[in-house]
């Protein structure tokens, strides 16, 4: 077969010294490098990640032995097909009646209440059931017959180009060399090693015991150079496959050897050798629906996945022709969009010693950027499959992971994908395909059931792969499940899309009829405020989340479906829908409704409609706040459609209120949790507030206190060096730092002047840098260059086919340019 020649794969050359990057490493700094394996027993902290969105692995680094964590993106404990009685966590249709009874019962008490609360919900709760959780399907292992006795060790993650490479000699001077990476073309996972000299003998195996839980695969030859993996996430349960094929150059022997439920491959007389691996279940997202029987249930994996790594392993293909088809695809992801924070590269000092000496508000602006690039490699390396990034993107050690590495959509799945739009990565997709097949066919019958709504539908805080749509039963727990806002949440993001793109033909086929059957459900769930009796529309009950009241007119709900309403309005002449009745029963309950923006008596801005903030409230989320950051009904106050004439509050009030509510929130470290999401999101409400300082604190504090060295975000610090790993924080940080040196919140109609603010919370770390590619709403790409800590440049380049609309480019508060957007407008600003 067709091999690339031996020279353009085989190591290149060591460096000359102990203590600098390999030579091989980004010249740029772009990558994280070590000069030791991973620990094995510190997987969150120490390991690295590569992925392709459909399968992901980590690995550590070994040389004698390298363990490659296998993970498969649909691979789900749960369901309908573990439990054919899983309905997704609903009552039964004939309980609607009840669950009408209920409700009512409910809001009457909160309305009656004194203080407008009560304390439990629980009649609308269903156990959860089948829920489930996201599993790894074992680890391959590589083994080489050779001395673990090493020298000139060096791994690192190649940030330009998606490839985790590891070098070493061993004590008879063969230098060795092993590339991984999981390509999203060939929808295949590659591992890759060669030697100055004959490769020794090579086994590949798959470890049937670092699952515990997991039920035992089987593991056979499907020819003898293919592993073929079986198994079941339950029994009975998903089923899940793991096709794996080996390929050496010259006169190499390759032989697949069955034993028992187990088979290895050994690889003989090799200079070079590769492993090549496809996986896949039989779940089925496009059988969620009631026709399906929600169902969720697909065929048997083993075609589809035979004819992948037929594919990838053809004669025709080389390795180095999949290296390089990986690497253009990686790069058409990342290179429309770049960031200069003027930062040295240090390539002197591994990345886990950076990390152990960066110090908050000291900074390290080399690190910083690393770790802002570090995070558009997960997205891109996680996002582009069938599925969204989960809790942990694509990335899970064990067959049970905490909050099952779900969904968790009052927050985490929402800051996974804060980002994308403005650094121009064009991921989303699979986030709005999943929402529409999994939570759409569900939630229509929660809303009938529940919430006795014949329209539209709903879905609450967690939500895994099978619909799980209901509010989850765990004691008392309306704090998490009492969340009928999820959805509306997620719609910030269908209209961000099509806000950034201008796509009409995707607004029209799919961002469309999520947000009008979100906004159609919510709708009819607005009721008269029958506590304060002010003729306002409110929810109730709601819960800010997680917090304990259930009440009512929550500030979270209430600016989360004004700006839902908004857009729906915005967004209608595009959509092709003729159904005026309903935009006119928007525009008319959005004129009702509360609008989420009361400033209470000590000066913040109202969590609650009820005034009943403690100024000692540490909590980990910032609900009330959504307004400020990601969304814009408090960064973008405008009291002409905001009930300013009944309350009197200028923007500079709603906006003092803000800033009052976020200092008494604390720095993330509350009692209640220690998580760098929390921090992230903190940093970019400052950088929202244009305070620069809290900013970069916030920042430098998320990196110093929840970053590991391997660069993974830690939920909670103090768990040690394999604690839980989370994967929002990675997307929050590069969020919030974008949020410091670019902004364009949205506004509520097209009439409204768009703000583009330039460095609106430039730290003093990073006095010179540069944007390069950003998208901003409206159909715009912008440049940015800035030194001695003041903007030099702004280039803004308007797409063809936009919708007109009028825009302020502000620095320092004032506006130094203002034009109305038309397609091909080309701006330069100069401050020179």
């Amino acid at each position: 077969m067709q091999q690339a020649p031996l020279q353009a794969v085989l190591a290149p050359p060591l460096p000359q010294s102990g203590f600098q990057a390999p030579s091989a490493f980004p010249s740029s700094g772009n990558g994280l490098w070590y000069t030791a394996p991973g620990d094995a027993d510190s997987w969150s902290s120490e390991w690295l990640p590569i992925g392709n969105g459909y399968i992901a692995a980590t690995m550590p680094g070994g040389t004698v032995q390298e363990t490659m964590h296998v993970n498969i993106e649909s691979l789900w404990s749960g369901g309908p097909i573990q439990d054919p009685t899983y309905n997704g966590g609903n009552k039964l249709p004939s309980q609607q009646a009840t669950m009408a009874q209920d409700m009512q019962m409910y809001r009457q008490a909160i309305f009656d209440s004194s203080n407008g609360t009560i304390d439990d919900i629980e009649n609308l709760m269903t156990d959860a059931g089948a829920y489930g959780s996201y599993a790894a399907a074992g680890a391959f292992l590589t083994t080489l017959n050779s001395s673990d006795t090493v020298s000139n060790y060096f791994r690192w993650l190649d940030l330009d180009e998606a490839v985790a490479r590891t070098q070493w000699t061993d004590e008879s001077g063969n230098s060795y060399w092993r590339e991984q990476f999981c390509s999203n073309p060939a929808e295949a996972c590659v591992q890759y090693v060669n030697s100055t000299g004959t490769l020794p003998s090579l086994t590949y195996a798959l470890s049937v015991t670092l699952e515990s839980g997991l039920p035992v695969p089987n593991v056979t030859c499907l020819d003898n150079s293919t592993l073929m993996v079986q198994g079941l996430a339950n029994d009975p349960g998903m089923l899940y496959e793991v096709l794996a094929q080996v390929r050496a150059s010259g006169n190499a022997t390759v032989t697949c050897t069955p034993s028992g439920s187990n088979a290895t491959i050994s690889v003989n007389g090799a200079n070079e050798a590769w492993l090549t691996w496809v996986g896949g279940t039989n779940y089925d997202m496009y059988s969620g629906t009631a026709a399906a029987d929600f169902s969720f249930t697909g065929p048997d994996p083993h075609d589809a996945l035979t004819t992948l790594l037929n594919v990838a392993t053809a004669e025709t293909v080389t390795y180095d022709g999949l290296l390089q088809a990986h690497i253009s695809d990686y790069k058409s992801v990342m290179s429309p969009f770049s960031l200069d924070l003027g930062q040295t590269p240090d390539l002197s000092t591994p990345t886990d010693q950076l990390k152990a000496a960066y110090q908050t508000n000291v900074g390290n602006p080399y690190f910083e950027w690393l770790l802002f690039n570090y995070g558009r490699y997960l997205l891109a390396s996680s996002a582009r499959g069938t599925l969204p990034p989960n809790l942990q993107g694509k990335w899970v050690e064990t067959w049970t992971n905490a909050w099952g590495a779900d969904y968790h959509s009052n927050i985490n799945i929402q800051m996974n994908h804060w980002f994308a739009e403005m650094t121009n990565m064009d991921v989303v997709l699979p986030l709005f395909n999943y929402i529409e097949n999994t939570w759409a066919p569900r939630g229509a019958s929660t809303a009938q059931i529940l919430y006795n709504i014949s329209r539209g539908w709903v879905t609450h805080d967690e939500m895994n792969l099978f619909g799980h749509t209901g509010m989850k039963l765990e004691g008392n727990s309306a704090q998490w499940a009492d969340y009928p806002e999820s959805a509306v949440w997620m719609m910030f993001h269908v209209w961000d899309h099509y806000d950034y793109t201008g796509n009409k033909t995707w607004f029209q086929q799919q961002g469309w009829p999520l947000l009008k059957g979100v906004a159609e459900f919510h709708l009819d769930k607005l009721i008269p405020d029958l506590h304060f009796n002010d003729s306002t529309l409110v929810t109730a009950p709601c819960n800010s989340p997680e917090q304990v009241p259930i009440t009512f007119g929550c500030a979270h709900a209430q600016q989360l479906i004004w700006q839902l309403f908004n857009a729906v309005e915005k967004g209608y002449e595009a959509s092709g829908d003729d159904d005026t009745t309903f935009l006119e029963e928007v525009q008319l309950k959005r004129a009702q409704m509360d609008k989420g923006i009361h400033i209470g008596s000590w000066g913040q801005l109202q969590e609650w409609k009820v005034d009943m903030d403690s100024p000692t409230d540490t909590h980990r989320h910032l609900s009330h706040l959504i307004g400020l950051y990601p969304g814009y009904a408090i960064a973008s106050y405008d009291p002409s459609i905001q009930n300013g004439s009944t309350t009197q509050y200028t923007k500079s009030d709603v906006l003092a209120a803000a800033e009052t509510s976020l200092y008494h929130r604390g720095n993330g470290t509350g009692p209640d949790a220690d998580a760098g999401w929390e921090k992230a999101w903190r940093a970019a409400c400052w950088a929202q507030l244009a305070n620069a300082s809290e900013f970069y604190f916030e920042l430098s504090y998320t990196i110093e206190r929840n970053i590991a060295p391997n660069l993974f975000s830690m939920y909670a610090p103090s768990s040690g060096s394999n604690g839980i790993f989370q994967i929002d924080a990675n997307f929050g940080y590069p969020a919030a730092l974008l949020n410091g040196l670019l902004q364009a919140q949205d506004v509520a109609t097209y009439s409204t002047p768009l703000a583009i603010t330039i460095l609106p919370a430039l730290p003093e770390a990073w006095p010179s840098g540069s944007i390069r590619g950003a998208r901003v709403r409206g159909g715009m790409t912008l440049d940015l260059e800035w030194g001695n800590g003041k903007p030099t440049v702004v280039n803004i380049n308007v797409d063809e086919g936009v919708t007109p609309r009028p825009v302020e480019v502000v620095y320092g508060g004032s506006v130094v340019a203002s034009f109305t957007t038309s397609g091909g407008l080309e701006k330069t600003i100069n401050f020179s």
